[in-house]
């Protein structure tokens, strides 16, 4: 099992780090390559076993609440067609932090069953 979950850390540090490049179109892409540069280091870290339960359960959190806050009050899907591309796009980031959010608060909790 400890295996697997270096495995995981990994294959999330290398699609959080193909996430922050396919940011380059964002509106505020800085901000979006920025927070998925720093979840691939933490998934790395994870990885390497260099990090501990409290950051990634922070940072789960974080990503957790920022999913709340970003998520939009009329959700009307992920591709272009259907809806308001203001909407789509809040979605769309909403719903990469909880990803973020989720696969951190497993880590944290992964690492804290190790100790």
């Amino acid at each position: 099992m400890k295996v697997l979950f270096k495995i995981l850390g990994y294959v999330f540090a290398i699609l959080f780090a193909v996430g922050a490049i396919l940011q380059y179109n964002d509106p505020d892409a800085i901000l979006w390559v920025a927070i998925y540069v720093i979840a691939a280091a933490i998934s790395l870290a994870f990885a390497v076993q260099k990090i501990g339960f409290k950051p990634l359960i922070l940072m789960g959190i974080l990503c957790c609440v920022g999913f709340l806050y970003l998520y939009p009050s009329n959700f009307q899907g992920f591709d272009l067609n259907d809806g308001d591309i203001k909407t789509v796009e809040l979605g769309r980031e909403a719903f990469g932090l909880l990803i973020i959010g989720v696969v951190f608060l497993i880590f944290g909790f992964r690492v804290k069953s190790n100790l």
